[in-house]
């Protein structure tokens, strides 16, 4: 056993800073830089608890995106019990996000890490790369959010401003956008859990102004089942299966001996229960005032005076959920092959984020452009977790860690690099998503033929996993138990 495998299987150790006070050579640490990436994190250095998870996600989706999302799709023209519908059932989505923050613990790296064990170390680095393009796609949607917020709270005050300063507003945002993905996963888990109680404080605060100027009577609105599809993959795509990529980068500072129920209930709860308030609100806001799907449209709901108050705490709430996908992006782009430490992918996807919000912000058509992103990117992100956990399951959790270190000849090197198996069923599932995907007003503007044989609808989301995830079974349901039965090194967990 390597010297890596004998650290996995010490036992954890706490030190003077509670929770996370990891050994020094850990770098373990909250306010100081983290130093691992995407490498094997050794058991000793894992301080983490599923009460820490489970306010992590809590941090991050008590969040004023959320409400946006709310109002957004009762725009479409859903009647309010039909948002209602919506919302719940999209929110069970993140029973995915749960099984997606698995293998973590016991694996000890990231998504993208875990990935190879399915797609091989170069046959994931397509995977990756849609993660990679997904994740800077979320940056610059909470960095161009920022911009906008400030933009509203000059406009209030009667400031006028232009185009220099729209860009010092950019480099701004960016600039403090950048320090806690910087410092890494200690710092990040700390911040969102004590940010979580003051987000909760301010939607009871919300939900008081919101709830009595509700004229359900007055509101005389309703689409179509196909329609109520559409809203119903925006939320999916925002919420759980749009966090699946994410779960391991966090999930893995667990202890490999952490009870697998308790891993996937703390990542579900925790991001689901913000999740269904927030967008039950937001639908709400919507019903009192339409300008609710803009985050600076938001306060027309609430009260005049509630505008300060709520903008001053929407920044950091968008600041946190932003801070999500930049260390996850960052840890992607190793998995990406790019030999670079991990706070230096971070510099790396900063400045193009950066680049791109700037792009966006000038353009002017932000919403349109945010409905479509998520609109497209489940075409991948379905098949993909879809694979992985097929794979999951076939190999009863086990893994060869050494193999996922991504090392020239391991046991997932298979054919140069590349399972095809796992590359085949991947783009097969993404075929199916987009024969029923429905973007007919989006650009690139597509219907696909299942969606307008069904006026409309769109499953792409789950016939892309279906397909995905069948496909991946078919072909590997004998291969891969043998694989994990003949070369790992880990146990199962439960």
């Amino acid at each position: 056993m390597s010297e890596t495998d004998q650290g996995l299987a010490t036992t954890p150790r706490r030190g003077s800073e509670g929770s996370y006070g990891a050994p020094a050579d850990g770098g373990y640490s909250a306010f100081q830089v983290e130093r691992r990436g995407i490498e094997l994190i050794p058991e000793h250095e894992r301080p983490m608890r599923p009460a820490d998870l489970f306010w992590l996600w809590a941090g991050a989706t008590w969040n004023v995106e959320l409400l946006v999302y709310g109002a957004l799709i009762m725009s479409f023209g859903l009647s309010f019990t039909q948002a209602v519908a919506a919302i719940l059932v999209g929110n069970l989505s993140y029973l995915l996000l749960g099984l997606a923050s698995l293998q973590g613990p016991a694996t000890g790296t990231t998504a993208f890490g875990v990935s190879r064990a399915a797609f091989g170390p170069n046959g994931n680095r397509l995977p990756s790369l849609f993660n990679w393009v997904t994740q800077v796609g979320f940056e610059i949607e909470g960095i161009v959010l920022v911009v906008l917020v400030v933009e509203a709270m000059l406009s209030h005050e009667g400031v006028g401003y232009g185009a220099g300063v729209k860009a010092a507003l950019i480099v701004g945002a960016v600039a403090v956008q950048f320090v806690m993905p910087f410092l890494g996963h200690a710092t990040i888990t700390k911040v969102l859990r004590v940010l979580s109680y003051a987000f909760i404080v301010m939607f009871a605060v919300m939900a008081i102004l919101v709830v009595p100027h509700v004229d359900l009577a007055a509101y005389h609105k309703s689409a179509s089942w196909e329609v109520w599809t559409t809203a119903l993959v925006l939320l999916v795509s925002a919420g759980g299966l749009g966090w699946t990529e994410n779960g391991n980068d966090y999930s893995r500072y667990l202890p490999s001996s952490t009870p697998r129920p308790q891993t996937m209930w703390a990542a579900t709860l925790g991001a689901a229960i913000p999740s269904v308030l927030l967008e039950l609100l937001g639908a709400a806001a919507f019903v009192v005032s339409p300008k609710a799907t803009a985050v600076t449209g938001l306060p027309a709901s609430f009260a005049g005076w509630f505008f300060w108050p709520f903008l001053l705490l929407a920044l950091p709430q968008l600041f946190a959920i932003n801070t999500i996908d930049l260390y996850s992006s960052g840890v992607t782009l190793q998995a990406l092959g790019v030999r670079v430490e991990r706070w230096g992918a971070v510099i790396i996807d900063t400045l193009v984020a950066g680049a791109v919000t700037a792009l966006v912000i000038f353009r002017g058509s932000f919403y349109t452009d945010l409905s479509g992103f998520l609109d497209y990117i489940v075409v991948w992100l379905g098949p993909w977790f879809a694979v992985m956990i097929v794979d999951y399951f076939l190999r009863r959790g086990r893994y060869d860690r050494a193999g996922l270190a991504g090392g020239r000849g391991g046991v997932y090197w298979r054919n140069g690099g590349i399972n095809w198996r796992a590359v085949g069923a991947l783009l097969v599932g993404m075929l199916a998503a987009m024969m029923w995907i429905d973007a007919a007003f989006y650009v690139p503007a597509y219907t696909g033929p299942l969606s307008s044989a069904t006026g409309g609808a769109d499953f792409s989301w789950l016939v892309g996993m279906l397909v995905g995830g069948g496909a991946y079974w078919l072909v590997s349901r004998r291969q891969v138990p043998a694989e994990a039965e003949v070369h790992t090194e880990a146990e199962v967990l439960g």
